[in-house]
This record gives C-alpha cells, sequence and structure tokens, in this order.
C-alpha cells in the first residue's frame, strides 16, 4: 500500500489497464477519488501512521461541499479513453464528479474510527433528505427519501438531488449512523458499544434486539472523548462488548458513560 496505493496526501483509485495511475495529484483531472479514501481507512489502512488522518483531511479539503462529498475533483472536463463512461457525463453529474449519497456514509465511518464524531454527524446531515427541507428549493427532492446524487460544485445546479429511490445511501447511512455514530454495533463475542457522537450531544438511549435479547442501552457524556465506562444491570463492567447474557434472560439494562 505504501509503494503503490499512497499518493502523498491520499489514497489512489486504481491504476488502468496499462499501469496508469488514477486518482493522483499526476493526473491532469480526477486527482483525488471518494471511494479509496473511506475505504482504505475502514479496512485500517493508515490509521496508526497518519495516513488515514491525511485522507480524511484531503476529502474535506477538496471532496466535501455544503451539499454533501464529490466523487472526485477536478471533475472532468473531456472523454477520456482509458476511464470511458466516468468521464462522458457533464461536470459535477453522477460519476463526474457528482455527489454520490451511496459512499458518504463511508467516509462518515471512517472518521468514527478516527474519533470524530462532530465531522461524522456533520457530514451525514448534509445529504440527509430531511435536513435539506430547509433548502427544498435548491434540492428540489422528496424529503423522505435519498436521492442517488446530487449535482456537485462543477454544476450549474450545485445541490439539485437526483434520481431519488435509486440508491443504496439509505441502508449505508443507517449502518454509519447506528453501528458507528450511535455505536451499537454486533460482532461475533456479542453487542460492542463504542459511540462517537458529537460533542454538543448530551447523550441518548437505544433499545436494541439483538440474538433474542432486548438491550435498553443509556448514553451520558461525562467528558469530551470518546472513552466507555459501562455498567450493565448496575453491576460495573470493564470492557465495551456486552457478553451474552445467562439462559432465559430477555432483557438487559446497559448505562454507558462516555469520557
Amino acid at each position: 500500500m505504501r509503494a503503490h496505493g499512497w499518493d502523498g496526501q491520499w489514497f489512489l483509485r486504481a491504476y488502468d489497464d496499462s499501469g496508469k495511475k488514477i486518482g493522483s495529484r499526476e493526473c491532469e483531472e480526477g486527482k483525488i477519488f471518494i471511494e479509496t479514501q473511506g475505504f482504505c481507512v475502514l479496512a485500517g489502512i493508515g490509521i496508526a501512521d497518519g495516513m488515514a488522518r491525511k485522507a480524511l483531511h484531503a476529502v474535506g479539503e477538496h471532496l466535501a461541499t455544503r451539499h454533501g462529498i464529490m466523487l472526485q475533483q477536478p471533475a472532468f472536463s473531456k472523454y477520456y479513453l482509458n476511464l470511458g463512461e466516468i468521464s462522458s457525463y457533464p461536470p459535477g453529474y453522477k460519476e463526474n464528479a457528482g455527489i454520490f449519497c451511496h459512499n458518504n456514509p463511508w467516509v462518515m465511518i471512517a472518521e468514527t474510527m478516527l474519533g470524530e464524531g462532530d465531522r461524522a454527524f456533520d457530514y451525514y446531515l448534509r445529504i440527509n433528505p430531511s435536513a435539506r427541507e430547509k433548502i427544498s428549493a435548491v434540492h428540489r427532492c422528496e424529503p423522505y427519501v435519498y436521492a442517488q446524487m446530487i449535482a456537485g460544485k462543477d454544476a450549474p445546479t450545485h445541490g439539485e438531488a437526483k434520481n431519488s429511490w435509486l440508491t443504496g445511501t439509505a441502508a449505508w447511512n443507517y449502518y454509519a449512523i447506528t453501528q458507528f455514530i450511535l455505536g451499537i454495533r454486533p460482532i461475533y463475542e456479542g453487542l460492542m458499544v463504542a459511540p462517537v457522537v458529537p460533542s454538543t450531544w448530551k447523550g441518548f438511549s437505544v433499545s436494541r434486539l439483538f440474538r433474542g435479547v432486548r438491550y435498553d442501552i443509556s448514553v451520558v457524556r461525562q467528558g469530551k472523548g470518546n472513552r466507555v465506562a459501562m455498567s450493565i444491570d448496575g453491576k460495573g463492567f470493564a470492557g465495551n462488548v456486552i457478553p451474552a447474557p445467562p439462559s432465559g434472560v430477555t432483557s438487559v439494562s446497559v448505562r454507558v458513560e462516555l469520557r
């Protein structure tokens, strides 16, 4: 990855059939793409050595707009034979530097993996249909369903949504919000509780049915960080993965303090 997948400030998107870099500072256009910045961090690449933080900083600097995160920048201004369809759309639309709502949650999740709850939630609100209803004259889409794309900054209709319903965005946002921002995440060993919520949140409550058991989880912020102190049914518990309760128990009460 260091030798062939890192471009100095962000992760490369790909190599074409002739071995030419795609999504590199060496490219004339399409220097940075969203996909690899999100997914490399999801895979744990670069978290320990700072590459992940640099990549997400580059997303904020080059791809993020007030209407969401664009697929790539700069937009393609002409057709590239080695890229094909992606360069055939007008700048700012669809795959050519549009805001694809489907992959914005990948960056939200990546931000939570670096402990950045404020930024993750901010990115969520930028594409959330109900949050965008206050700019409905610009958004021009139903306030109760995600659109496949929102026009990017290179488009004359920047912020206008298109192709509602035609997307997997709702599922990805549900995953990002519930399992990484709220941090209630099922794993093999049990139910992990690892919230990475905005610093202004005082707390929240969740009821989660998991393996036939109802978990009533109350989260209270006691400090500015994301460190978890947990009690289960009134008893202190070390760690943040709740194991399966004894056979016959159907509900568990969990209190979490964020410190």
